[in-house]
């Protein structure tokens, strides 16, 4: 939606209500009138309130310290697993290139032999004055691995 002269953020600011419910609901609705002002001051409540820093930190190191259960998880459920603590911490400030890093790292042997087979296509489209994958082979290369 969009309004003549009407910033985006305040449209949110607006709407964002609407969007909850349950805890997150109650939550807003106890907040003092005139204690939000703008979308960065809701941001910056919502995340302390939900994300406080030491839930914050706990699932960063959850992500950091991923590892594909041995034997017993294939590839797509660990990639699953992998992105259901991804967006438990939206936050987490891991560029796109870390959390391929992260979670290609964490597969077991044979996996990775499987995902470099399949993304040798895209890396033998790379430029041989280059020795590493473009950013934007890495998006496909993410795109790859959702399919």
């Amino acid at each position: 939606m969009k309004f003549p002269n009407v910033p985006s953020t305040s449209v949110k600011l607006m709407l964002f209500p609407f969007s909850l419910e349950g805890a997150a609901r109650i939550w807003l609705e106890k907040e003092p009138p005139r204690s939000i002002l703008t979308w960065d001051d809701l941001v910056s409540k919502f995340i302390n309130k939900f994300f406080p820093p030491t839930t914050n930190n706990t699932l960063r190191n959850e992500i950091t310290r991923f590892q594909q259960k041995k034997l017993i998880e294939t590839f797509y459920e660990a990639w699953d697993r992998f992105n259901d603590l991804l967006r438990g911490c939206p936050h987490h400030g891991f560029s796109e290139l870390h959390q391929l890093d992260t979670f290609y790292n964490a597969l077991n042997s044979n996996d990775q032999d499987s995902l470099n087979s399949a993304a040798e296509a895209i890396v033998s489209k790379v430029s041989t004055s280059s020795s590493t994958p473009a950013i934007h082979d890495v998006g496909r290369l993410k795109d790859m691995l959702e399919h």
